[in-house]
């Protein structure tokens, strides 16, 4: 069994006097290692020194506790705890929390705390407006299923590119819904020689944007730029435009493309409150005004939009995006699992959680 740490010369750092034998999963495989110690980031993060085997010798790394595996321990021959059949109900994993160790005294500083006491930075609780889960997602929890969905996003474009696949993952929804930030998350790490992010210009005309299609082996990242701006946001799109769109859609994909088409949603008070706080919270801008004056608008452009182009072939999925860090955990798990990979972790993928990701509600004409 491993002695005690000892703490060495910088703060923060623990080290083991007996190394501890461990598994790091690299490159799709648990590798035998051995853990020597670990440290604690500035923002509570924990990450372990490891020596892993090699070929033709061995490192020494600083990797994340999630991807060390030690060995259990024996059970004790005398103990019996029984569970109860049925007496823990499975909890989705976008609302289970993820054990990670956390250093004594960690407490997060100058964020949004709720019920605070009056004078204090308290954000509005609109995000809790048509939201199933009675929290938000914990950072610390969200940043280790983000790390995890990322490795398999990397394994993903190995296979895009391997196969010479041509993948487009179309983003769009509402002002302030965080399609930028789900965009940054899914391109975080993937190599940019095969992977790159079509942004929406300020202005522009309304049409397919067929020059930045990926080519052969290649993803490309579509953040409210697959129709232009004023199509979704404005509904200056008419129905016989968004009629060419689909069957456009649907001569790209017979052609050989994979499409993902992702629609993230916001309530109407949460809008406001994430418009407001691009200013610090001073006041709205004249041009956040004008988006809460189009909310009407756009929801009609939103029902016009996947009643046109919501088809079987490249359907609409919609993301319940009052939650950020949810929204982006699922948008990414949906990606993987439309897409497929082998050697994908269903541990870690898994299925999107159904009261987030949802298809889109295409209108039923004449009702």
């Amino acid at each position: 069994m491993a002695t005690p740490a000892v703490p060495v010369a910088s703060p923060g750092v623990a080290s083991l006097g007996e190394v501890q034998p461990a598994e790091l999963y690299l490159d799709g495989s648990w590798r035998p290692a051995a853990m020597l110690g670990w440290r604690f980031g500035d923002d509570g993060s924990c990450r372990a020194r490891v020596r892993v085997e090699w070929p033709g010798g061995h490192r020494v790394v600083w990797a994340p506790l999630e991807l060390l595996r030690l060995p259990e321990p024996a059970p004790a021959a005398d103990v019996v705890v029984p569970v109860p059949r049925g007496s823990l109900p499975e909890v989705h994993r976008s609302a289970a929390p993820v054990p990670r160790p956390r250093p004594a005294g960690d407490v997060p500083l100058g964020r949004w705390t709720p019920g605070g006491a009056p004078g204090s930075r308290q954000r509005p609780q609109t995000w809790r407006e048509d939201h199933p889960h009675p929290e938000l997602l914990p950072r610390r929890d969200y940043e280790v299923q983000r790390y995890r969905l990322q490795i398999e996003l990397l394994k993903l474009q190995r296979r895009v590119e391997e196969r010479g696949e041509r993948v487009a993952v179309v983003v769009e929804g509402r002002d302030a819904a965080g399609t930028s930030g789900a965009v940054r998350r899914l391109a975080e790490h993937l190599d940019p020689r095969g992977a790159r992010v079509v942004t929406a210009p300020a202005a522009g005309p309304v049409r397919l944007a067929l020059s930045a299609l990926p080519a052969a082996g290649g993803i490309v990242l579509f953040d409210r730029s697959w129709y232009g701006r004023p199509a979704v946001g404005a509904g200056a799109a008419g129905p016989d435009l968004l009629r060419s769109l689909a069957r456009s859609e649907l001569l790209l994909v017979a052609g050989g493309l994979r499409l993902v088409k992702l629609w993230f949603s916001v309530s109407r008070g949460e809008q406001r409150t994430r418009l407001a706080l691009r200013n610090d919270g001073a006041s709205l801008s004249a041009g956040d005004l004008a988006v809460l004056d189009r909310w009407d608008d756009d929801t009609a452009a939103e029902e016009a939009v996947f009643a046109s182009t919501s088809t079987p072939h490249a359907p609409w999925t919609v993301v319940r995006a009052n939650d950020r860090r949810r929204a982006r955990l699922e948008a990414m798990r949906h990606v993987l699992t439309v897409l497929g990979h082998p050697g994908g972790r269903d541990d870690v993928v898994g299925p999107p959680d159904p009261l987030l990701v949802q298809p889109a509600a295409v209108p039923v004409p004449g009702a």
